[in-house]
Parts: structure tokens; sequence; C-alpha cells
């Protein structure tokens, strides 16, 4: 395990850079480290050792659907038996159509283990990929959960003070 150290102010800089927009450019990383006001170089070794540390766990993309022409979206919680729960998630997270794929516990009154986040053109294609991904997969019990209104598209913001 990385020995933990202080945050220092340039590795807040740093997490400021990262967690804006990416800049859609040649160099981008060259974009965040001009704004953190360093070299590429110590921008990249900074991010490494703060992923080393546990600092950043992971970065990824906001899927804006409805900007980039999806009007439904419908998030699927499935009955997977235990023994298959790797294999049938990675094949539905291999779905085009899926942008989450995760497990969760399950509770006596709620069995479904496994998430689905489907996106498609219109409620009856989702429901048509839905009924594609368990027939591919040999699952059938799931529930479908339909996002009625959207309230947040953002992630959380650190040391914007």
């Amino acid at each position: 395990m990385a020995q933990e150290t202080a945050m220092t102010e340039l590795d807040k800089k740093i997490i400021r850079a990262l967690q804006g927009d990416f800049p859609l450019v040649a160099e981008p990383y060259q974009v965040l480290a001009d704004q953190a006001g360093v070299s590429k170089e110590e921008f990249l070794a900074r991010v490494k050792v703060l992923e080393e540390q546990k600092v950043i766990r992971k970065m990824g993309a906001v899927l804006r659907h409805r900007e980039v022409g999806f009007s439904a979206n419908v998030l699927v919680a499935w009955v997977v038996p235990e023994a298959r729960l790797d294999e049938v998630a990675q094949k539905m997270a291999a779905s085009p159509s899926v942008s989450h794929c995760y497990d969760r516990n399950t509770a006596p009154d709620w069995p479904y283990n496994l998430y689905t986040m489907v996106h498609g053109h219109s409620r009856e294609e989702c429901e048509q990929i839905v009924e594609e991904l368990g027939k591919a997969c040999g699952i059938s019990e799931h529930t479908k959960l339909y996002s009625k209104k959207e309230w947040k598209k953002t992630s959380m913001k650190y040391f914007c003070e």
C-alpha cells in the first residue's frame, strides 16, 4: 500500500482541474496542467501518486444522454444467481445500450442484486433492449424503474472554496 502524505495545495489544484470538463483538444493534460500551474509531466506524475494513495479512485465521463439523442432510460434491477453474477454483469455491461452496471446487496423484500441503466430513443426501445439482455443472459426476473425527472447531473466538486 502506498504511504499516505498530507494533501498539498498543488494536489488541490490538480483535483480542481480534473473535476471540470475534460478539454477536447489534442493535448488535454497540458491544458489541465496549465490550469494547475505546473508542467504536464509534473501534473501526470502527481496524478499517479494520488491514484496510488487512493485519493483519486477513478476518473470517468458523465453521459448526458438527452444531449446525445437518447430520450428514454430505465434502471433495471435483475435477480441473478450469485454464481453467475460476474458472467452476467460482464455480458450486460458490454451492451452499447448500457451505461452503468453494478451489483448491490439484496434485502428480504428486495431480491434484486444486479442493476443496469439502459438508454434508448423511446420507452419501447428500452423495453426491447431489456428483453434482449434478459434472453441473452438467461435471466428473466427483473423490475424496471423508469426515470420521471432528472434532478442532478453533476458530480461532487472538491476544493472549490
